[in-house]
């Protein structure tokens, strides 16, 4: 009684400016073919905005990974009433890699990326082993960017009739030193627990883990933590310009002397079509 159960995060806004999103290839050379650029456009049309320097700031997230999502970004510059954000570094983030998947809406068959299953106390879904993509030619193949869908075959209500099924995950690796590997994706939230933390088998050579998760539609993709806390979502995925992901922009507004921000802009773009 009284323990927490789950939670999950909204925004309200208000629609008081147009947004304009474009993605683009990073400007820094040294990363074209590794990271994507948000660039954005504010025109406050409803509200009368007095010195965005200090009144306006923008938060930019990828995949709806809060994780990694870029906060306080203020305008570059001013162009007539555009608040204009074009910049080299501020707003890039590392391009990634497509999501894994698997399917296992039918517990009692082999469907995508799953090897077997088996029931033993409940149904255990065995995925197929996988490797590292880091060093490896971009290939596409769609995703769902991080995300996960409840389903289940020949049930009248998904909500309440999608059983649980053990789900065993396997990346073939050396063992990695002084890092930890994770199971990621918005199945909870892109959350680095103990639950999908993976265990190193030496005699095997694969990382393992196992998690008891609803029937569905799953995106996951293995990550990496170093000793000082810090996430890589590329150590085993690799990052490319080509990888299609989406993005949202919060536009937060603060007058001065005010005691709260409000947000009076959003949209969401996509880099399907990354241009330079």
């Amino acid at each position: 009684y009284g323990d927490l159960v789950f939670s999950r995060k909204f925004m309200v806004y208000e629609e008081l400016s147009a947004v304009g999103v474009a993605i683009k290839r990073s400007r820094d050379v040294a990363f074209i073919n590794e990271k994507q650029s948000v660039d954005i456009t504010v025109v406050p049309g409803r509200i009368n905005v007095i010195n965005p320097d200090q009144t306006i700031k923008t938060t930019i997230i990828q995949n709806n990974n809060l994780n990694t999502a870029i906060h306080n970004v203020k305008p570059q510059y001013t162009l007539g009433k555009e608040l204009v954000y074009k910049y080299v570094k501020e707003t890039a983030f590392w391009g990634g890699n497509e999501y894994l998947y698997f399917e296992n809406k039918d517990l009692r068959a082999a469907n995508s990326g799953i090897q077997f299953t088996r029931l033993l106390d409940l149904y255990n879904s065995y995925l197929f082993t996988n490797t590292s993509r880091k060093n490896r030619p971009y290939t596409y193949f769609p995703d769902i960017n991080g995300n996960f869908v409840v389903t289940a075959l020949d049930v009248s209500s998904v909500d309440i009739e999608a059983d649980y099924a053990k789900v065993h995950f396997s990346l073939l690796s050396e063992e990695l030193p002084g890092k930890k590997v994770y199971v990621y994706g918005n199945y909870n939230n892109y959350a680095l627990e103990e639950s999908n933390l993976m265990t190193y088998d030496p005699e095997n050579g694969v990382y393992f883990v196992s998690m008891l998760l609803k029937q569905g539609f799953y995106n996951y993709k293995y990550v990496t933590v170093d000793s000082k806390g810090v996430l890589n979502e590329g150590d085993i995925s690799g990052n490319f310009d080509e990888t299609e992901n989406s993005y949202k922009v919060l536009v937060y507004y603060r007058e001065l002397g005010g005691r709260y921000d409000r947000i009076i802009g959003y949209n969401e773009g996509n880099s399907v079509n990354i241009s330079n």
